[in-house]
């Protein structure tokens, strides 16, 4: 993968977080679904196939949104 394309992920999944916090703050969405959010964004790469480099990415990208913490 690209350098310039790690930094957009990181960005990306930087920017994500920050909205789902800026979610929870207001109140538009309660903490239980923005906790259904990651976990259904995690489970979608955990269950994910493809080649073993695939696989591995995509379990990389799972772990990555299991340490997201809202609370």
């Amino acid at each position: 993968m690209s350098e310039e394309n790690t930094y957009s992920g990181m960005a990306a999944l930087s920017i994500c977080e920050a909205i789902l916090l800026a979610l929870n703050d207001a109140k538009i969405l309660p903490q239980r679904e923005i906790i259904g959010i990651l976990k259904d964004a995690a489970a979608a790469h955990e269950h994910a196939t493809g080649s073993p480099s695939e696989v591995e990415r995509h379990k990389a990208v799972a772990t990555l949104i299991n340490k997201i913490n809202i609370g």
